[in-house]
């Protein structure tokens, strides 16, 4: 079988079968990863907790057992792309909810160890890892996958939809997590792991495989060669959900403003119903186009905040920040998907999200110095200027819309 054959069979679905319903096609794999992740979002308020009041330890190794999950889902990126592109995109998810039930175990081990806290801590980190790989599987098998079912000229879509299930589940995920915890501890949430996972591997297990795309690993730097420019407009107008996430809450602590979490509602509210009602439109016109647009939205946002006199307009500014930023990501994601050679889009996917991991990990730091030196409120107008760069990457790919695809 040639290449071209095999990528035919992958993602050039007959005709009929891409017009019909697309978003209904990926429905049972858009709650495979809504329910894989509630693992992680589970983990999110309790984990800290567990390491500080139950095994003693400090601000620097809760940090370093927290971050480690982020630091292995960007070093895996790569690996997991090229196994979803040779072995399949239904494959890497099964895998990857196979591995998240492990991590559940890995935990569950480490309860038997708190009276010897360090070994404790150790087993934990390692679940970290396993549960990292098992992430980086489902987020590039289940693109891949999707684009596999519906046809690449649907990858709007499929980024649209797997974003929703993603972050529904970091929000729901969060409550459960802490309802768990206060009634059967950390074991809850172990064990909660393990049986969501496997929970999720029983509904993927009916939907319909596409072929793999590739016979051989394909070379990183040919990948992100042809993504670089898109990656680095997802690098650029991610920091503005970064600087909501870690410091909107000191924004308000500092100027009195009382509560924050409704302007992570007002946020994921926006963020969601963006992607709702118009995670078509980068299919539709172009992702470089709606990106243009939705980064804009996306500066005025931080902009508002930074200037905001009132809780109101920080709630105003979270909004517009959520709205426009749910719509670039799959709007230079589009463009992406286009330069990404056919038969290695898992690979290029991997590429395409890792950016997003290395802007969320450069954001937070450089946001606290920026904070420390002139003020909290001055990190939302450095949000905004990264954020305003990346409406120059819009442009430049806009630009060269009609270069060919490598």
């Amino acid at each position: 079988m040639t290449q071209e054959n095999i990528h035919l069979g992958a993602s050039a679905v007959p005709q009929a079968s891409l017009g019909a319903n697309p978003v209904l096609k990926l429905l049972p794999l858009t709650l495979t990863v809504f329910i894989g992740f509630l693992t992680l979002g589970m983990q999110l308020p309790v984990l800290p907790l567990h390491l500080h009041d139950t095994l003693g330890m400090g601000t620097l190794v809760i940090g370093l057992v927290v971050g480690a999950q982020f630091a292995a889902a960007l070093l895996s990126r790569t690996w997991a792309g090229n196994f979803a592109d040779m072995r399949g995109g239904k494959r890497a998810v099964m895998v990857g909810l196979v591995t998240a039930a492990v991590s559940g175990l890995v935990y569950l081990v480490s309860l038997a160890f708190v009276a010897v806290p360090v070994t404790s801590v150790w087993l934990l980190l390692g679940g970290r890892v396993l549960l990292a790989f098992g992430e980086s599987l489902i987020v590039t098998g289940a693109l891949g996958w999707g684009m596999g079912l519906v046809g690449a000229q649907h990858a709007g879509k499929v980024m649209a939809w797997n974003g929703i299930a993603m972050y529904g589940a970091y929000a729901l995920g969060a409550p459960l997590g802490v309802a768990l915890n206060s009634v059967w501890g950390f074991t809850g949430i172990a064990v909660a792991t393990v049986f969501i996972a496997l929970l999720a591997l029983v509904i993927v297990s009916g939907v319909r495989a596409v072929a793999p795309t590739a016979t051989r690993r394909t070379p990183f730097y040919k990948v992100m060669g042809a993504v670089w420019v898109p990656s680095m407009g997802l690098a650029f107008c991610s920091v503005g959900f970064g600087v909501i996430t870690a410091f909107i809450a000191l924004l308000f602590a500092a100027r009195d403003w009382g509560n924050a979490s409704l302007a992570f509602t007002a946020f994921g509210v926006a963020f969601i119903a963006a992607r709702l009602l118009f995670g078509h439109l980068p299919d539709k016109f172009g992702g470089a186009r709606v990106a243009l647009v939705c980064v804009l939205i996306e500066t005025v946002g931080l902009l508002l905040i930074w200037g905001a006199d009132t809780a109101t307009l920080a709630y105003l500014g979270a909004a517009l920040t959520g709205f426009g930023y749910s719509l670039a990501f799959p709007g230079f994601g589009v463009e992406a998907v286009r330069r990404a050679p056919p038969q290695a889009r898992g690979l290029a996917m991997g590429a395409y999200v890792a950016f997003l991991d290395i802007s969320l990990g450069i954001t937070s730091p450089l946001a606290g110095l920026l904070a420390s030196g002139w003020g909290i409120g001055a990190v939302y107008l450095g949000g905004a200027i990264a954020v305003a760069l990346s409406f120059a990457v819009a442009l430049m790919l806009l630009r060269g819309r009609e270069a060919p695809v490598p």
